[in-house]
């Protein structure tokens, strides 16, 4: 980017909180008539990517070199949460790729201007998954491999792959990277066929032996210890926080909105439902009465414990501290019991509205499916953390992972 444009993005306006949460949730009506499309399509609609862009929310978490405005990332989660009262599956993609200007602001500035210097609005799809395969070679890697679960990688021009490379000497840990490659060096493999988040669009990215120079990866011990190439210019108080902190609420938060938005749709049937076997109506009903207030109160409390948790963090790297391994462990296992908490709390809704919820028609079916199929991925599955936090707080050695 030339120097000029550059001082040109960074002086931008940054909107308000209120203000851009105020468009997401003016967007609601609009991603839930495009839900049909979405899920037929397997993708999201061109469309409502491009107001997903013009709204600014790509850019929520990007740095402000580059015309971001390196928001506190509670303003992007909540963003995120009413994206997914419209659609779960939107508001899925935009965790993921949402966050990807955030990572892309962790690696070395060259990289950056790779993708951004003529276009800094261009988007990067991502699997972590460490399955590639990597050689070294002079000035870098070539790497292939087949990664699936690429969240809306169709509307991106480069990705952010997973692998480990290989210990140069024997007995020394791999190194876990990420890497940064460009649409041209990779395939997109129709593979995406699932019961929920159809919408999301997740295919399969294929690379066969790409060259990729050292500057386009991002050390997974960087972004654990919080020393990251890309701090040498993005100095802000965000890009202190640990990398996998931001990441694993990207791919729960948008939990919470979809069961936010089960509940809405649970109250407006349950008000009018009489039950064609009993006569009775279900909003004299105790039962449905109290799933609808023990579905409010904890989905409040999961926002309170986001909430909470980012709070500390902010405060501790403001203040120049690091934040500690116990109270990591801590909130990446909370972060982990989302999806499986929402699906707990939106399952005896749909039982309480009889046979008619089970139709696809019913409004309140895809948000049980797309919560079902959330729990899925690996970063939402709490049993492992629970253990290695309950251990850690027994005094047991606990080895350290993606935290």
């Amino acid at each position: 980017m030339a120097v000029t444009a550059l001082k040109q993005a960074t002086t931008l306006a940054i909107p308000t909180e209120e203000h851009l949460v105020e468009k997401a949730r003016a967007m609601i009506p609009k991603l839930k008539e495009r839900s049909d499309r979405a899920e037929a399509d397997r993708k999201i609609p061109v469309e409502t990517m491009r107001d997903l862009k013009e709204a600014g929310f790509f850019d929520i978490l990007k740095p402000k070199r580059w015309g971001g405005y390196e928001m506190d990332p509670r303003v992007f989660y909540k963003v995120q949460m009413a994206l997914a009262e419209g659609c779960m599956s939107t508001s899925w993609v935009y965790g993921v790729i949402g966050v990807h200007p955030y990572q892309l602001g962790l690696f070395p500035s060259q990289a950056q201007e790779d993708v951004w210097s003529n276009d800094s609005s261009i988007l990067i799809s991502s699997s972590y998954q460490p399955v590639g395969k990597v050689e070294r070679v002079e000035g870098g890697f070539n790497l292939s491999g087949q990664w699936g679960f690429s969240s809306g990688c169709e509307h991106c021009e480069w990705a952010f792959l997973g692998a480990m490379i290989p210990p140069e000497k024997s007995g020394d840990p791999p190194d876990m990277r990420t890497f940064l490659l460009p649409r041209k060096d990779y395939k997109i493999i129709d593979k995406w066929h699932t019961f929920g988040l159809k919408g999301t669009g997740s295919q399969d990215v294929a690379v066969k032996n790409a060259f990729v120079p050292e500057h386009r990866t991002h050390r997974g011990v960087d972004g654990f210890m919080c020393k990251n190439p890309g701090q040498a210019e993005n100095t802000g108080d965000i890009f202190k926080l640990p990398w996998a902190q931001v990441f694993v609420r990207a791919v729960s938060t948008a939990s919470i909105g979809a069961a936010r938005g089960a509940l809405a749709a649970y109250l407006d049937l349950a008000a009018k439902r009489v039950s064609t076997n009993t006569g009775k109506a279900s909003k004299s009903d105790p039962f449905a009465q109290m799933s609808a207030a023990k579905a409010q109160a904890e989905l409040d409390e999961m926002c309170n414990t986001l909430d909470h948790s980012f709070e500390q963090m902010m405060n501790t790297v403001r203040s120049g501290q690091c934040i500690s391994i116990e109270d990591r462990m801590l909130y990446r296992y909370q972060s982990s019991c989302v999806a499986q908490h929402c699906v707990e709390l939106v399952d005896p809704l749909v039982r309480n509205l009889g046979g008619k919820a089970i139709f696809l028609e019913s409004p309140i079916i895809r948000y049980w499916l797309d919560l079902n199929a959330a729990r899925a991925h690996v970063a939402n599955t709490p049993t492992l953390l629970g253990v290695s936090l309950g251990a850690k707080y027994l005094g047991e050695d606990v080895k350290e992972f993606f935290i």
